[in-house]
């Protein structure tokens, strides 16, 4: 099996690059919506790979009635409302109890929407539809690329550009920052936490939503749990880069992406979904607040 590897062309590892650094921008989408809530809420949004997952059906039954320019602005403004919806009615009553209470809720949420989907859309899986140019084929060389590989990293990295230029730059940014430091405070000082939260959850959510049309169009295909691994794998994006840090998720999105498309490539496929979670145990050992992660003090 690893006799294959010295094998490889250097045209073929760069194709596998490209592939995975492609995979790891739409990890990274998905894996800033974990760390923005975490950063807010101090909570893990189980539920989030599932409003990824909700956004490929939204697609799938939006581009069957309208054409693709207004299939996706459906597709975005619907998953963001629903992202914020759930955090209204699932999270936001629970924002004063104890810290499992809103953890078992998350997994609550993620397991109706499974069983929602199976419910509304069957468990077959449903062609995912091609939006043409998004397919297009480019060359250069002997490397062949479709159109969406190039543009998930390209737009990851102008997404998150902007997302950090609201955060350190606008008030609601600066809002956002000093909920994250001290919620109370952030509360006593006249900051509508409601609007911030649902921000955030926004934010998370569209971005959750960007992230779903740049994976299923390479994939082809949703099932009810298409989810669930993308959302396990991202969460371990965010907690490697440090869970509550921006470039952090995206650094560990990227770093999954391609390890594991590599892996693939030199043939240990069957091990590269179990290289993310040893990737997770190893972190939380050696360096459990990630690689940009601040160490924080319990305040008393």
């Amino acid at each position: 099996m690893g006799e294959g590897v010295p094998l490889m062309s250097m045209t073929t590892i760069l194709q596998h690059c490209l592939t995975g650094i492609s995979l790891g921008g739409a990890y990274a989408l998905i894996a800033i919506g974990y760390t923005l809530v975490y950063g807010i809420l101090r909570l893990i949004n189980f539920a989030h790979g599932d409003i990824f997952m909700m956004a490929g059906y939204f697609m799938i039954f939006s581009l069957a009635s309208f054409p693709w320019p207004v299939a996706i602005l459906i597709t975005l403004v619907v998953t963001t409302v629903m992202g914020i919806a759930i955090e209204r009615v699932a999270y936001k009553p629970l924002r004063e109890a104890p810290r499992m209470s809103i953890m078992i809720s998350a997994i609550g949420v993620s397991y109706l929407l499974q069983n929602l989907s199976t419910y509304l859309f069957t468990a077959i899986p449903r062609g995912y539809p091609e939006i043409p140019f998004l397919k297009r084929i480019f060359r250069v060389g002997e490397l062949s690329a479709s159109f969406v590989t190039v543009l998930t990293p390209i737009l990851t990295i102008i997404l998150v550009v902007i997302l950090m230029s609201l955060i350190n730059r606008t008030k609601t940014g600066m809002a956002m920052r000093a909920v994250s430091k001290d919620f109370e405070t952030a509360k006593l000082m006249g900051i509508n936490i409601n609007a911030i939260v649902s921000v955030t959850f926004a934010i998370g959510s569209l971005l959750a939503a960007i992230g779903s049309i740049l994976y299923f169009t390479d994939r082809m295909s949703v099932t009810p749990f298409s989810g669930t691994l993308p959302g396990l794998k991202c969460f371990v994006a965010a907690v490697f880069g440090g869970i509550g840090n921006i470039p952090g998720a995206v650094v560990g999105g990227f770093f999954i992406g391609i390890v594991e498309t590599l892996l693939v490539a030199v043939g240990y496929s069957t091990f590269s979904d179990a290289f993310t979670f040893l990737l997770l145990i190893v972190m939380l050992l050696v360096r459990p607040t990630g690689l940009f992660g601040e160490k924080t003090v319990e305040k008393v």
